[in-house]
């Protein structure tokens, strides 16, 4: 089989598991902007409608391991129904107390705080389900990028869709309120159905117990990748099995996502201050277009090309690629050369979620993939919050550039770092730096 994008969704049942996964998928793109526009016409208040959207996004993320931790435990049969069932139920709940103005927002943060917190992993287990199906490794490269691709442009298409359901809501007589919680009644339907779908896609079917064990032949083509000792193998010379560490793979994934977060979280409030500034704040749209476009690029071309470099070193390389280019970004004279410039740095941003994805995988445990994938989203979600954050303390009080420059830093220190100490432990590498 030729390990090309149309080999990975011509695998026997990838096609179907894929679409269902990303049925689902598109409600998460759709309920933060829904929920934010219900809360606010129902209560008539931003700061309330920002804190119930920041609780629900807290429950989503913080708890997402344990979700994952769930599928691992017991299968993706047992936990992805009630999961969607419940979460589909509290966002339908919420619809129903945001139809009309008065209900009192405590009331509505208690019900997202639910929800957020029932959210089903159905990224991290169509991530874990490609293992299975795809045993080769490039095959599996391919697919994880095509994931985080699909991914990203349902995040991009989620808001659309809202803005089209709201469009014709009007002529149906659901203005107000009504419109944005009709929204979030498609959503609860959307991840439902998407839920349901994988739950009894014939990959699921087939386990007969948890979802996250090795497809054929996965585990050594892995270790083998990577570089290092295959689990339960004997060292090369003859002493006691070895077994890569699980915790330094998973946390160069978690460090190296958590700083793409907090890269593209500065970059988003960063940009609207720039456009601001020039007088052309209706250009946000255009420049964070630019890097979804650029992601999408870079995503599909670092599938569809072979790497011989193991992940770890791969991601060393585009962490740094990705900080110099936002440092770069912010010396740009104006908008249209900040696009080009955040185009670039977008070329980055999915090849360095889909490594970082690859990196968690192939060191975790068997039965700890679902898990580790979480960890990754979890990570890369809550650098993205805390980007933000720390960025509106100081935008409006110090330059542009200056932000970009300081939300870009974790992730060029740390590709820097990481490069620099992969030189060193090169064999006579100490030597030619004058080290012993």
């Amino acid at each position: 089989m030729t390990p090309s994008y149309r080999a990975v969704l011509r695998t026997p049942h990838a096609g179907r598991t894929f679409a269902a996964a990303l049925l689902g998928r598109l409600s998460y793109g759709m309920v933060p902007l829904a929920l934010l526009l219900a809360v606010r016409d129902a209560t008539g208040s931003y700061p309330a409608a920002g804190t119930v959207l920041a609780l629900f996004g807290l429950a989503s993320v913080l708890l997402a391991p344990a979700r994952a931790a769930l599928v691992d435990r017991h299968g993706p049969r047992r936990v992805l129904p009630p999961l969607a069932a419940g979460y589909a139920g509290l966002l339908v709940l919420t619809a129903c107390v945001t139809w009309r103005p008065g209900t009192p927002p405590p009331v509505i943060g208690a019900l997202a705080v639910a929800a957020g917190a029932g959210t089903p992993p159905l990224g991290p287990v169509m991530r874990t389900l490609w293992r299975r199906l795809l045993p080769d490794r490039e095959l599996l490269r391919r697919a994880y990028s095509l994931d985080t691709v699909a991914e990203e442009l349902l995040f991009v298409s989620g808001p659309l869709l809202v803005g089209l359901l709201l469009a014709a809501a009007r002529p149906a007589g659901l203005g107000g309120p009504a419109g944005p919680a009709a929204a979030l009644v498609a959503g609860a339907v959307l991840v439902l159905a998407g839920a349901l779908a994988l739950a009894a896609a014939p990959p699921v079917r087939a386990l007969a117990g948890p979802a996250a064990g090795p497809g054929p032949g996965a585990g050594a083509e892995a270790g083998n990748e990577a570089g290092g000792e295959v689990p339960g193998t004997q060292s090369a010379d003859g002493g006691r099995p070895e077994r890569r560490s699980v915790e330094g793979e998973l946390r160069r994934a978690v460090l190296a996502s958590t700083a793409t977060g907090l890269a593209l979280g500065a970059l988003d409030l960063t940009v609207a201050a720039f456009a601001e500034q020039r007088g052309q704040a209706g250009a946000v749209a255009w420049v964070l277009a630019a890097l979804s476009a650029g992601s999408a690029v870079g995503g599909l071309g670092y599938g569809a090309l072979r790497w011989s470099a193991p992940h770890a070193a791969r991601l060393r390389v585009l962490a740094t690629g990705l900080g110099t280019a936002l440092v770069a970004a912010g010396l740009a004279p104006d908008v249209p050369v900040l696009a080009a410039a955040v185009a670039v740095a977008g070329l980055f941003v999915s090849p360095l979620i889909t490594t970082a994805y690859l990196l968690a995988d192939e060191g975790a445990a068997p039965g700890a993939r679902t898990r580790a994938g979480a960890w990754v989203n979890t990570a890369f979600n809550a650098g993205s919050a805390g980007g933000t954050a720390s960025v509106g303390l100081l935008v409006g009080s110090v330059p542009p550039a200056l932000c970009l420059a300081l939300g870009a830093a974790p992730a060029l220190l740390s590709g820097l770092a990481g490069l620099l100490h992969a030189g060193l432990r090169r064999p006579g590498a100490a030597e030619a730096v004058g080290l012993r």
